[in-house]
């Protein structure tokens, strides 16, 4: 008999329960199902809802639940559906019917939504400890290669030359988006809707706030009808870890195409590449292109989220299930992606002569002749036009700026002198760009210092929360 079974007079059919049961995947839960289950019980106690050598009891039979599971010798069965009813069943088996005491005054569906939390604040800090770490990989690189150039690309042809310090600089402020975003979010996913019931509440006189203290929670969720139909924070979750994703995979696609033969900009470690069963001489990057492949399942998990909750009336429906999978997916597929990222990053071979073999032989530094020409009060459009004519002449002539003498120079415009020649030189038409957010190697030098600092913060940020909620785990494991 299912646990609800009262008002039914036949058991369901085997293949509702196979259908309906989603013990396969919502174990994941185990650990927070019996935190916040401790914490619900204390409560209990405290209000004299339950007597305290009662609680006591429950208390000591769900940590000897909680080891059984831990080392794999608790049995969960798909007859009592989910985590839910499976540690409950295992508590009754270990403590007797008091075990039953423990549902007093909450639903599955203020405790799933609960365990949810639970698990995905620890998913969300998890990632922002991971992003961190990445971040200082790119600053590993970034501070090697202070002097290293390389063309930078719009529409993928080569624009203007740029440090390669401050191309891996915009992946730091791409990755402290994603930390920010995670962190802000945290906010709302630290919110206890346990207390909510099934939707309306409960006739106990519980401490909803006392719970949430326990479970480190910054407060409760206000409304009982908004605490158990809530799945925004999953939503919000699932986009922010789109985001993360689809960073990750830009710099998969750069890593790829600097990685080939046509390119030869780095060279990613051997750690990180395979080979062909067919062709000896391949080192493919496939840890990069298999990032860049997970993005479509993460976005999909978003899209499948969305989707399940458009049309759902409030308050708990049976088709909110689907909220976990792709939840737990998602985490599961960023976590894997970041941790691999960041010894990659830190490991890969920078090609500094191939780099600047390819912004000696371009145009990159047409822009600076430009810019040359305005100094020399010449109005920007025409200068942009002689200098389109020097470049077409040089396509022509099969040479580049730096090829041309003095003598040429002056044949498109009397402005030009003898300086030229340091002007459209690569170092200083990186350096040139000396402003806030410039690819000027002291601009650079800045960026990495701010980084620095907001990187210590968010591991502070991260130690914090871990102190905080390792009491909790211990006490559940």
């Amino acid at each position: 008999m299912k646990l609800w079974g009262g008002r039914f007079t036949k058991p369901t059919n085997e293949l509702v329960d196979e259908y309906t049961a989603s013990i396969g995947f919502d174990q994941k839960l185990a650990q927070y199902d019996i935190q916040g289950s401790l914490a619900h019980v204390e409560m209990l106690a405290k209000c004299e809802i339950i007597s305290q050598a009662d609680a006591e009891t429950i208390k000591q039979g769900l940590e000897k639940v909680a080891k059984k599971i831990e080392a794999g010798e608790a049995e969960l069965s798909e007859i009592n559906e989910d985590i839910h009813m499976n540690v409950e069943k295992l508590l009754t088996d270990e403590v007797g019917a008091v075990g039953g005491k423990l549902h007093t005054g909450r639903s599955r569906n203020d405790q799933v939504a609960l365990d949810m939390r639970l698990y995905l604040r620890d998913s969300l800090v998890t990632l922002v400890d991971l992003l961190a770490a990445l971040q200082q990989a790119l600053l590993k690189q970034a501070n090697a290669n202070l002097d290293t150039i390389l063309p930078g690309y719009t529409h993928l042809q080569r624009a203007q030359p740029v440090l390669f310090a401050h191309h891996m600089m915009a992946y730091v402020s791409m990755f402290e988006r994603d930390i920010e975003r995670l962190r802000d979010s945290f906010k709302r996913v630290n919110r206890s809707p346990l207390g909510a019931g099934a939707l309306a509440g409960t006739t106990f006189p519980i401490d909803r706030h006392y719970v949430a203290d326990k479970l480190h929670f910054d407060g409760v969720v206000e409304n009982s009808l908004d605490a158990v139909s809530d799945r925004d924070f999953v939503v919000e979750f699932l986009s922010n870890a789109s985001l993360v994703i689809m960073h990750l995979s830009r710099l998969s696609e750069e890593f790829v195409q600097w990685s080939s033969a046509e390119f030869k900009f780095i060279e990613l470690d051997d750690a990180f590449c395979t080979g062909s069963s067919m062709m000896p001489q391949k080192k493919n990057p496939d840890v990069a292109e298999l990032v860049r492949g997970k993005s479509g399942r993460v976005y999909g998990n978003l899209i499948g989220m969305l989707t399940t909750l458009k049309g759902l009336p409030i308050a708990y429906n049976k088709d909110m299930q689907e909220d976990k999978e792709g939840m737990f997916d998602t985490f599961e597929t960023v976590k894997g992606a970041l941790a691999l990222f960041a010894p990659m990053v830190e490991t890969m071979e920078v090609k500094k002569d191939n780099m600047y073999a390819a912004v000696a032989e371009d145009f990159s530094n047409a822009t600076d002749l430009a810019d040359y020409l305005v100094n020399k009060d010449l109005p920007f459009r025409e200068a942009h036009a002689v200098v389109g004519q020097v470049v077409l002449h040089c396509i022509q002539e099969n040479k580049y700026l730096l090829d041309l003498s003095l003598a040429d120079f002056k044949g498109f415009s009397d402005y030009i002198e003898e300086d030229i020649y340091h002007v459209l030189a690569p170092e200083t038409v990186v350096n040139a760009r000396d402003i806030v957010g410039g690819t000027a190697k002291n601009r650079v030098e800045d960026q990495i210092s701010n980084a620095e600092q907001r990187i210590s913060d968010t591991q502070s940020w991260v130690k914090t929360y871990e102190e905080k909620v390792n009491v909790l785990k211990k006490a559940s494991s």
